[in-house]
């Protein structure tokens, strides 16, 4: 009888790794409140040295009929690996907060970064330093441009086969005024239901040290509860 022919072999696999979640918190009683988040993750590595990233986050939420929370930010990375440790990197960061008074605030710079550690599928700790600049427009202000410096820190711990720990913490220094920086810290944790989807629960703290108008608190710390699907 003739020889059963080979399998073939399976499809390489895609070098687009993309997310989108999604959560809603409702409270009724003494008070009436609801909030939703939207975000996203997308990646491209094509298993080389140039890898591009981008994440965003969208926070909406009211309090008795009024806006409580009005959020979006988003950065968009491109990233070269000079060796194992070593990268460079461009990046475009962008935030709106409506009760910070930030209608819109740009930030183009690229730099330098070390992974510290990176044990595939485990443990990764990273850190950049870069500069450019930003373009910060408050309401009922003028655009205000501005060399800027940033730095970067991202750390994941891979916990369990369905668990992994992150935490991340950025800065944004204006040389124009370096007292009037950005700080955002997050942390959080997912735990895999299925094959494509994750429970995420995640701690942002945004820090603005001189808010565009007294009276505005410097911090802004939300709680993001969402589902989390791959594709």
């Amino acid at each position: 009888t003739p020889a059963t022919p080979p399998a073939p072999p399976p499809p390489p696999p895609s070098p687009w790794k993309t997310t989108f979640g999604a959560g809603l918190t409702l409270t009724s009683g003494n008070s009436n409140t609801s909030t939703f988040n939207a975000s996203y993750n997308l990646q491209y590595d094509a298993k080389k040295r140039n890898v591009f990233k981008s994440d965003g986050l969208f926070i909406r939420g009211t309090s008795e009929g009024e806006s409580s929370a009005n959020r979006v930010g988003f950065t968009a990375r491109d990233q070269y690996q000079v060796n194992h440790h070593a990268y460079v990197f461009g990046q475009v960061q962008y935030l709106h907060d409506e009760f910070k008074d930030i209608e819109y605030l740009v930030a183009p710079t690229s730099g330098l970064g070390y992974n510290v550690i990176d044990v595939p599928q485990k443990t990764s700790l990273a850190i950049d330093l870069g500069v450019g600049g930003v373009w910060e427009k408050d309401t009922n202000l003028d655009v205000r441009p501005s060399g800027a410096i940033t730095l970067g820190e991202r750390f994941s711990q891979t916990i369990t086969h369905s668990s992994t720990l992150t935490q991340g913490l950025t800065g944004l220094w204006p040389t124009s005024d370096f007292g009037d920086y950005l700080l955002t810290l997050n942390a959080g944790i997912s735990a895999s239901v299925s094959s494509r989807t994750q429970l995420k629960l995640e701690w942002l703290d945004t820090y603005k040290n001189i808010p565009a108008v007294e009276g505005i608190k410097k911090n802004d710390v939300s709680v993001v509860i969402a589902l989390v699907f791959k594709t």
